[in-house]
């Protein structure tokens, strides 16, 4: 089996310690989380954790089967990038005087189809939604002229399925 790129959907009770749990199922296994990202999800009181390995299959089946036996822990599915939508977001902050002197930088924003959040004296800040491969395209157009400060989030996504987690969650009621 050869390795792919899978998003580990997590959906849990909000409690102290499962992320050191679920890193540790990793760690035992030697693998990389290429990106973590944790927020509420759809469903009231319940926290959806969203990571990104690039493993074989079965191994990925091992780890949500690992995932699945903490005690905090309600659902986990695992997916394929062909199966998701998914985006991560970044910002760029860079020298206000490049806004105005390099004409390059203003086409860059454009052609990007990046957002300028803030504009003061001495910086100005863009966001960028999209494919890892969009920001990094941006991110290497940025560099020449220097970047400030660089920020980018983990990878959120949703299933192009239907996840049975809200039918499933209706049966504890």
């Amino acid at each position: 089996m050869e390795d792919k790129t899978f998003t580990i959907s997590v959906y849990s009770e909000n409690t102290v310690g499962l992320l050191n749990r679920i890193s540790g199922i990793f760690l035992k296994r030697h693998i990389n989380i290429l990106s973590l990202n944790v927020s509420e999800s759809e469903i009231e009181n319940v926290s959806r954790f969203i990571i990104v390995v690039n493993t074989t299959e079965k191994w990925v089946q091992n780890i949500v089967g690992q995932i699945e036996k903490q005690i905090d822990v309600i659902k986990a599915f695992y997916h394929t990038d062909e199966e998701t939508i998914f985006l991560e977001n970044a910002l760029f902050k860079i020298a206000s005087s490049l806004l105005f002197d390099e004409k390059q930088i203003q086409n860059i924003i454009k052609d990007s189809q990046s957002t300028i959040v803030t504009v003061s004296r001495d910086f100005f800040v863009i966001s960028k939604s999209g494919r890892r491969s969009e920001i990094e395209e941006l991110y290497n157009k940025f560099k020449p002229y220097g970047i400030m400060q660089f920020v980018r989030s983990g990878r959120i996504s949703v299933s192009k399925e239907k996840m049975e987690i809200s039918s499933l969650l209706e049966t504890f009621k």
